[in-house]
């Protein structure tokens, strides 16, 4: 018995040191991964910020409050399968004020739900994003 869960927590070690050269570098920096479901065609990647607010808020207390409604970032696709980033964002309210905040990230290219890595990868072989092609 034992033996069976140090080989399945290694085994959840390897996905994860898989999953870290995968996906982008900042993700791990403040999300965790929670869990991964591979289809046929897809890879999904479920993301949960972890607990630490912004530092603008170091002079409040805060409440967590849960998460926001997941956003789904679509990345590098890997071995012919989309690959999508679920995020669940935090969220705190200000015991002080009563007012709900969350930190801000930047991680995807504007106008997109694409990470900033694909959108330039895209954007070098095709010359544009595919949501810039005009329409006929």
């Amino acid at each position: 018995m034992i033996r069976k869960k140090q080989t399945e927590m290694e085994s959840k070690d390897e996905q994860y040191k898989l999953l870290k050269a995968l996906l982008p570098e900042e993700l791990f920096k403040y999300f965790e991964i929670v869990k991964v479901i591979v289809n046929p065609t897809t890879i999904d990647v479920h993301l949960d910020e972890l607990n630490l607010p912004s530092q603008e808020y170091n002079d409040q207390k805060l409440i967590s409050k849960g998460f926001l409604s997941a956003v789904i970032v679509q990345d590098f696709p890997l071995r012919e399968r989309a690959m999508f980033l679920h995020v669940r964002r935090r969220k705190w309210q200000i015991e002080s004020t009563g007012e709900i905040v969350s930190n801000k990230w930047d991680t995807t290219a504007k106008g997109t739900r694409y990470t900033k890595g694909f959108a330039a990868f895209l954007k070098d072989i095709f010359g544009q994003l595919p949501s810039e092609q005009q329409k006929p």
